[in-house]
């Protein structure tokens, strides 16, 4: 099985920059698709970044410009750059996994504990 453990997430000022790093186990992570989601309280989740295991890449129109999904295959590890954060941004971050591409889609196989990411 795949298991994914976030990282990364604090509290930060309106306009800085955090990266979020999502650490995967199992042997067939690199053959899966990444993604990243977020949950405000009261409201569902939503789709962030998702990232394919060839590399296609898409983002919610919300944070395109500002937040870069990328993956490190030898590592194991997702990443999630966010700059020019905005309070909007503030959520709970998930990190997912799955054998086939999903976009962001919320029906993902595999899902890290989540990351607080609070801007003020």
């Amino acid at each position: 099985h795949v298991q994914l453990v976030e990282s990364g997430g604090g509290s930060v000022q309106a306009g800085g920059s955090l990266r979020l790093s999502c650490a995967a186990s199992g042997y067939t992570y690199n053959r899966n698709c990444m993604a990243w989601f977020r949950q405000a309280p009261g409201k569902e989740r939503e789709g962030v970044a998702a990232i394919s295991s060839w590399g296609n890449t898409t983002y919610a129109d919300s944070v395109k410009g500002r937040f870069t999904i990328s993956r490190d295959k030898a590592k194991n590890t997702l990443y999630l750059q966010m700059s020019s954060l905005r309070p909007e941004d503030s959520a709970v971050y998930y990190c997912a996994a799955d054998r086939f591409w999903l976009a962001l889609a919320p029906d993902w196989q595999y899902w890290g504990q989540g990351t607080q990411v609070t801007v003020s």
